[in-house]
């Protein structure tokens, strides 16, 4: 029975696989093998004459079967191309590769074998018995049943493939780093070892001007091959030396003119050098070596430079001009995919930087904060509009907020900023969540249209936001919410399930039915767990949103009391995130605690004429037993006496009166059935009216208003 692989039931890659397996010839023939293949002839064997790169054909295609143990079994290298590569049966398929690459390639056929997906079209150099290497496009795909192994296609390249497959592969990349790695890569193609050196202006995305001569500062970007260094050679990520910089900078910019430069040989090398300290930080190795040095250079008026690319290889294979040629083509056509991730780095920086300005620094004494940011890609393409944040507020409770810009990018990061601040002083100013939230819908109304928006990238229509208050006496959570996933609340006994609360299209959604937000109290026992979070954390194509919003309930209830908050909510993230991320990632875990209740005490009183007398009495009995100092209970007496006293003459129904003994201070709170805001008027102290909030004000460090259901609430924070 044919085992042969129907195509409907074949991958690509299998059917690729398969037809090169009937491109090798079956008698396992390797490539053709002279007398000059004898040990003792492989110095003095003839050169492969460069024609034959190229040549007439652009590329010419092999194929090399390998077993599991990745030596050769099969192979068809018997085109001109590829003579004096010794494709020998039953040798190991590393032997063609230059020393320095074996470690990496190695990784790469051990990584098909496991795993059975393709590696496909990466330039590599393969070795030839006189010491010359051929460049070729390599790719690296399991072998089509019933065969057992590897399929290994080799695709000679000819110089102009080559520059076109390099420029491609360069520019999918926004990462500095990665586009530097692999303008290196290609460059290796022309020698033994290849860097990319980058001003360090872009390589940290700023822009680069005119500079004056010999002020250059390096920074080594991209090193290959990929081998262990001596002592004192500057590798990725590290500063070149100050005079080796100069060195460099004088050598790509005579007379003002970036320009191509080649050292020929290691005593050339030593006289421009000069010391032996920057002669180990360049020279890549002891023996005789040359070096081009390209500038990357952007076309302008004057032209700017952005670093320099150097390939280094022996003395005895020196550069030709056509090769030089090439180099400087290949360079001038990338120099300008360099800039973009530095414009791309640039903004990378300052959209992470806000960002992380938003997120949470610290919890209080009355709640434990803990948050995870994890951006959908490492590069700045991943940076968007999620935000989460957590402050006290002045009158001792704590706000959470949790939100979300549409898309990606510096004005999806601009617009999350400005909603974020907006909340955090709205909240402040003593308005309730609800009343916040009304504010940020006109705000995004007013900030940004769809067609503007989604012509950016983002838009501020259709954002989300979840707000909740947290108040440390009551042990009572009050939450709003615009179109966001609702929070997670883990009660001290294990219980998880996500809040109850009703859905409510996101800001600035105009298309929608407009209803007031509303307000959901929910209580929350000190040791209960509030988890607020963005959809990529529980988004999975292959589950419904109900489901990952469970998965993420059962995974912060396994949270254990005496786990390390930010511990436990990395683990949650690595646990729940999905191996391919489409959006950004954002949790936040609040573990409750609250005021202890010998700290607190609140009283009810009817709104009569004695109620600021039996306020004073209950007051003054508490301040004893908490052992205050007497200027700071007649202090905190005579401001509950003004308090109260207003409350009475100017608004109806019970008066309220709470005292919290917090840190280094006491929080005394008044509320009442009026709706009036108390202002500080221009009167002074001895007035007849309006006295009472300027001892108010001249008794506390602060103090403010906040608005209840039921009226206003007037705080004020007194040091003890």
């Amino acid at each position: 029975m044919d085992s042969t692989p129907s195509p409907s039931s074949s991958s690509p890659f299998e059917l690729v696989s398969s037809a090169l397996g009937r491109y090798i010839p079956r008698g396992g023939r390797a490539a053709p093998t002279g007398p000059s293949d004898a040990p003792g002839d492989r110095a003095i064997g003839p050169r492969v004459p460069e024609d034959a790169v190229d040549g007439p054909q652009d590329q010419i295609l092999g194929a090399i079967n390998l077993d599991r143990d990745l030596r050769i079994s099969r192979c068809n290298l018997d085109a001109p191309v590829f003579a004096g590569v010794d494709a020998v049966a039953g040798s190991p398929f590393v032997d063609l590769l230059p020393a320095g690459d074996v470690p990496t390639v190695k990784r790469r056929l051990r990584q098909v074998l496991e795993t059975g997906e393709a590696h496909v079209a990466r330039i590599q150099r393969l070795r030839r018995r006189d010491g010359s290497e051929l460049v070729v496009s390599l790719s690296i795909l399991p072998a089509a049943v019933p065969q057992e192994g590897l399929t290994v296609s080799v695709i000679a390249m000819a110089t102009r493939l080559h520059l076109y497959a390099a420029e491609t592969a360069i520019g999918t990349s926004l990462d500095i780093g990665e586009t530097a790695q692999s303008l290196a890569e290609s460059l290796l193609a022309w020698g033994d070892v290849a860097a990319v050196d980058l001003d360090f202006a872009v390589w940290t995305g700023e822009g680069v001007s005119e500079q004056a001569r010999g002020r250059i500062r390096l920074r080594r970007a991209a090193l290959v091959p990929d081998r262990a260094w001596p002592e004192g050679y500057v590798t990725p990520g590290n500063d070149l030396p100050s005079d080796a910089s100069r060195l460099l900078a004088q050598a790509v910019r005579r007379d003002d003119a970036p320009q191509a430069i080649v050292i020929p040989d290691r005593e050339a090398v030593e006289r421009v050098l000069g010391t032996p300290r920057v002669m180990r930080a360049l020279v890549p190795g002891d023996r005789s070596a040359g070096v081009a040095c390209i500038p990357l250079v952007l076309d302008g008026a004057p032209p700017v430079v952005l670093g320099v690319a150097e390939v280094w290889r022996r003395a005895d294979c020196p550069f030709r001009d056509s090769e030089l040629f090439d180099l400087q083509e290949l360079v001038a056509r990338t120099a300008h995919h360099v800039d973009l991730a530095r414009q791309h780095q640039r903004e990378h920086t300052q959209v992470l930087a806000l960002q992380r300005r938003l997120l949470p620094r610290t919890g209080g004494d009355t709640v434990e904060i803990a948050s995870v940011y994890q951006p959908a890609t490492p590069d700045s393409a991943g940076v968007g509009g999620d935000w989460v944040n957590s402050f006290p507020l002045p009158d001792g409770r704590t706000a959470l907020v949790v939100g979300d810009v549409v898309g990606h990018g510096l004005g999806a990061a601009a617009t999350m900023g400005q909603l974020s601040m907006e909340a955090r002083a709205l909240l402040s100013a003593g308005l309730a969540p609800d009343e916040v939230l009304e504010h940020l819908d006109e705000t995004v109304t007013m900030l940004d249209d769809s067609e503007a928006g989604l012509a950016a990238g983002y838009s501020a229509l259709g954002s989300t936001c979840c707000i909740v208050l947290y108040d440390p006496v009551s042990h009572h959570v009050a939450l709003s919410s615009a179109g966001h996933l609702p929070p997670i609340l883990v009660s001290p006994d294990g219980h998880a399930g996500p809040l109850a609360i009703r859905p409510h299209p996101g800001l600035g959604a105009e298309f929608a039915l407009r209803e007031p937000f509303q307000v959901h109290t929910f209580e929350a026992p000190p040791g209960s767990l509030l988890a607020l979070y963005t959809d990529g954390l529980v988004e999975d194509p292959a589950v419904s949103i109900d489901e990952g919003i469970g998965r993420l309930a059962d995974a912060v209830s396994a949270v254990h009391p005496w786990d390390t908050l930010q511990q436990a909510a990395r683990r949650v993230v690595a646990t729940l995130a999905p191996a391919r991320q489409r959006d950004d990632v954002t949790l936040l875990i609040a573990r409750m605690i609250g005021y202890r209740k010998e700290d607190t005490a609140t009283w009810r009183l009817p709104a009569r004429y004695d109620a600021p007398a039996r306020a004073r009495a209950l007051v003054s009995a508490l301040l004893r037993q908490w052992h205050t100092r007497d200027s700071t209970r007649d202090n905190v007496l005579l401001l509950v006496s003004e308090l109260v006293t207003n409350a009475v003459r100017f608004a109806t129904g019970p008066v309220t009166v709470r005292l919290i003994r917090a840190g280094h201070g006491l929080l005394c709170e008044v509320g009442d059935t009026g709706n009036g805001r108390p202002r500080l008027g221009g009167g002074g102290p001895l007035d007849d009216a309006g006295r009472g909030l300027h001892v108010v004000h001249g008794l506390t460090s602060r103090w403010g208003v906040r608005w209840t259901e039921t009226g206003k609430v007037i705080w004020a924070e007194v040091a003890r």
